[in-house]
């Protein structure tokens, strides 16, 4: 039986949303060595865990993306320049500019008070009846207490200015998880995973409802539910599996446990007659 190229997208993509996230770059590549014709559309298709690199004018740290790359070279959102040097790069208009300048202050108290640590950043670029933009933010677990992790989520956001005091927000929001442990109860567990959705909005753009605000409100909205899902539906359920399979507690001890139990009961059962 033959695929087309749409199906053989369809059950990549599928496969790629079930295989852990920690490892996505390896599985990617070794999915585009077995169809190498879709690699253009995997590559766009396929969220990648965000890079760091360092802006050496300002000090700062920055996230390496699609949106802030052009050709090899990388714009900072602090610096606005490329590294790679490019002279004639793709830059916000002025307009744009001051408002992602003001987007990476704001995004980087939110990520400093939800996060504690990590880096984000923002870029914006126009379109023909608003701005586009991205909201990236990543958080690296530093190893202690034998636990290793790590959160990256890329909010895409389209926004439409309509006639009047008003804008319409289309946010895709993408989170991938990942955290190991290795204690010696339990050996060596990963748990991972992955989630996208999609949320549209209008609301009023004024001197309290800006632009940075409404987006603001929206990323964090949806943040905080997808954290919720993650917890629930991918780490609660894998938790119950686990516990259901297996137990860290000594057989001896589980024999004592229960040999109290019964023994209560006998004594409860000889009151009770």
């Amino acid at each position: 039986m033959s695929y087309s190229s749409d199906q053989q997208l369809d059950c990549a993509l599928d496969l790629m949303r079930r295989l852990p996230p920690q490892q996505i770059e390896k599985n990617l590549s070794d999915l585009i060595d077995l169809v190498p014709h879709l690699c253009e559309d995997l590559l766009s298709s396929v969220d990648q865990p965000l890079k760091i690199a360092r802006d050496k004018e300002v000090g700062k740290d920055y996230l390496l993306c699609d949106y802030n790359r052009d050709g090899d070279s990388y714009r900072s959102p602090w610096s606005n320049t490329y590294d790679p040097v490019l002279n004639d790069g793709a830059v916000p208009s002025d307009r744009l500019r001051k408002m992602e300048v003001e987007a990476n202050g704001a995004f980087d108290q939110y990520r400093e008070m939800y996060f504690e640590g990590g880096v984000s950043s923002v870029y914006l670029w126009d379109l023909d009846h608003g701005f586009a933009g991205v909201i990236l933010i990543k958080k690296a677990g530093d190893g202690s207490k034998k636990i290793q992790g790590c959160w990256d989520s890329i909010h895409v956001v389209e926004v439409q200015e309509k006639p009047g005091r008003s804008a319409h927000y289309k946010l895709t929001s993408t989170v991938m998880l990942w955290l190991q442990t290795t204690k010696p109860e339990s050996g060596t567990m990963n748990l991972g995973g992955s989630a996208t959705r999609q949320v549209e909005a209008d609301r009023p753009v004024n001197e309290a409802n800006t632009h940075i605000a409404n987006i603001g409100s929206m990323v964090e909205d949806m943040e905080n539910k997808m954290r919720n899902t993650l917890n629930e539906i991918y780490f609660g359920k894998t938790r119950d599996i686990i516990n259901s399979l297996r137990n860290v507690y000594d057989l001896g001890d589980m024999k004592k446990q229960q040999s109290v139990v019964n023994e209560l009961n006998r004594k409860l059962q000889q009151q009770i007659n």
